[in-house]
Parts: structure tokens; sequence; C-alpha cells
């Protein structure tokens, strides 16, 4: 056989053994999103889809909306649809369970995107949201050293809630214990909603004759919520709010004056670090050789293998970081601001 045959032979053998390998890499990921409520999980979504899509995968998914019930079914519809990896964001942690027992049964690994599931059979993906909480109590307390404090907390179904408030507490707690801050209200706010956080702050406000000095919100939509009482009551942008996942109108929020920061939580990385993680998974390598992990013991004691990326906490001081990495434009986040604000000058 001459060179030139053995050559082309060479090359059909490579070339079947190539397209055997892009079949083996055909996987289906499957996403159960527990709402889309917020504005940022579009935007999780945009980039795990792109990324999935981008290795040869295919992205299917189901919106639960808010129900803990309808993700279960959710769940095992993906699962019949073939879903060779899940990434799943839990309306309830526990409630999650014989959903991801289901998956864990039929070999089908499961990533907890976000939120906390409490298996050792689902990998924990997510921010720091300790620190997320340490973030929004030490940019308010800049603001408001002393006074009245309002807790407008997460869904207490959602174990980021209580990580959050531990967070601002470990913060406040000196300020507490003093006696220069009054934990003066406190309340989770059910499936996270705008119009149930803003009925929780219209509340506090009424019990305490408008005394509010700060409120320490949980994101930005119980952030929108609380700054809708305060606004009917003529104090919003006197009254220090936080929040977190920089959703566009809060961005606008912090230019404008009436929100003090929003913890930017880079979904993008987040949905694109998730599709990665299901696909090596799907692939068979197992969850701590994974890169960078770390073990992480769950409010129960449960250890799990867990992976945190890095939050950013965006004040006036600091908006320009995310107009420059083209998360908002500079439009919609500097509409109607004040003087002062880096980024909007």
């Amino acid at each position: 056989m001459n060179r030139l045959a053995t050559a082309f032979l060479a090359g059909v053998t490579v070339s079947f053994a190539f397209v055997g390998m892009a079949q083996a890499k055909d996987k289906i990921i499957g996403v159960s999103w527990s709402n889309f409520q917020e504005e940022r999980w579009k935007t999780d979504e945009a980039a795990m889809k792109k990324a999935i899509e981008a290795a040869g995968d295919k992205y299917i998914s189901a919106d639960a909306q808010s129900s803990a019930s309808k993700q279960l079914t959710d769940v095992e519809s993906l699962i019949s649809q073939g879903a060779n990896a899940l990434i799943i964001l839990a309306q309830d942690a526990s409630a999650i369970g014989p959903a991801v027992q289901k998956a864990v049964d039929e070999g089908i690994p499961v990533v907890g995107y976000d939120r906390l599931i409490d298996s050792k059979d689902a990998f924990y993906l997510t921010f720091d949201n300790v620190e997320v909480g340490r973030m929004q109590a030490r940019e308010v307390f800049k603001v408001q050293p002393e006074g009245n404090y309002v807790f407008i907390k997460g869904n207490g179904a959602d174990p980021n809630a209580d990580f959050l408030f531990s967070g601002a507490m470990e913060v406040l707690k000196d300020a507490i214990d003093s006696g220069k801050i009054k934990n003066v209200g406190e309340a989770y706010t059910d499936g996270w909603l705008p119009a149930n956080a803003q009925k929780n702050m219209e509340q506090f406000l009424t019990a305490n004759d408008n005394k509010v000095d700060a409120v320490v919100a949980a994101n930005d939509g119980t952030a929108g919520g609380a700054i809708a009482a305060l606004s009917a009551q003529g104090l919003a942008g006197s009254v220090p709010v936080s929040g977190q996942d920089a959703d566009h109108a809060a961005l606008n929020r912090i230019a404008q004056g009436t929100q003090t920061v929003s913890v930017w939580k880079d979904s993008r990385e987040l949905g694109k670090t998730a599709a990665e993680i299901a696909s090596q998974m799907a692939d068979g390598k197992a969850m701590t050789d994974i890169a960078d992990v770390k073990p992480f013991k769950s409010p129960s004691g449960t250890e799990l293998t867990s992976l945190f990326l890095t939050p950013v906490a965006i004040t006036k001081d600091n908006l320009n970081l995310v107009i420059d990495a083209g998360w908002i434009s500079k439009e919609a986040a500097c509409q109607g601001a004040v003087e002062g604000v880096k980024g909007c000058d």
C-alpha cells in the first residue's frame, strides 16, 4: 500500500473516531427553574443555554412558576425527556428531595443551582451568600451606623434567606449588642415576591410610626418592594436600602439615590459554570474531581461538594463596573442619576 493510500485510510479512521466522540458528547442538559419573576434568571438562562449549545449539547427546561409541587413533576418530565444531567434552581430546599433521589436512582447527576439542595448527591454551585449578606450590611452600616433597622428577609423555604441574614448579623452584631442599632422589624418574604416585601415594609413603618432608619433587604426584588413602601411615606432616598442581583431597575435606583447597594453576582458566569459542570458530570466525572471544589457543611450537617463564586458590592462609588462589563448600558443605569455617581458623569 502506497503512502498516499495509507494516509487516506488513517484519515478515514480518525474521522470515524472523531464522529463517534462527537456523538458521545451530544448530551441533554435539563434545567428546572423555580420561576422567572426575577430579571436575573433570564440572564442566567441565556448564559447557560449558550454554553450548553456551544458544547454541542441540547438544552431543555421547565418553569415551576414558584410551585414546589410543580417542580417535582417538572423534574420527572425532564428525566423522561432523556436528560443526561440536571441543573435545579430549587423552589423549596427540602421539598425537592424526592426529585433529586429519583434522578440519582437513574444515574443522572444533579447540580443544585444558586440555592442549596440538602443532599450529598447534588453538587452545590452558588455565590458566597453569607458574604453577600455581609456586603449588604456593611454598605448600609456605612451610611447609617445607628438607629432603627428593618430586615426584609428572603423566602423562608430557601436556605439562602438564612445565609444572607446570618452574614448581615455578623456585621451588625456588635452595634446591636451595644444598642446603637435596634431591630424593629424582621420578616421572611414568601416566594421572594416584591409585593409581599412591600406589605411587610408597610407594616413595619406603621408599627414604628415611620421611624425606620435603615433596611437590609435580601435581594433587589424585595428592595424594590421596600422602597415602594418608603416612597409612599416620602422616605425613599433618605433611608438606606440593600439588595442583590444587580437587576437593572436596582442599579438605576442606586444612581437615583433610592437604593444603597446591590450585590452583583455575575449570573452569566454562574450559568456558564453550571453548564460546564453538568456536562462534565454527565460524562462521568466525579463531583470531587471538578476544578476548585471545596467541601461545605449544610445547616443540617450534610457534607456537600461545592463551588462558590465571588460577589461584588455595587454602590454609587463603583457603578461603572457593571456598565464597563456590559451588564447594563450607561443610559439604563444612569437615567435620572444624582450627582457623584461613578460611571454616570
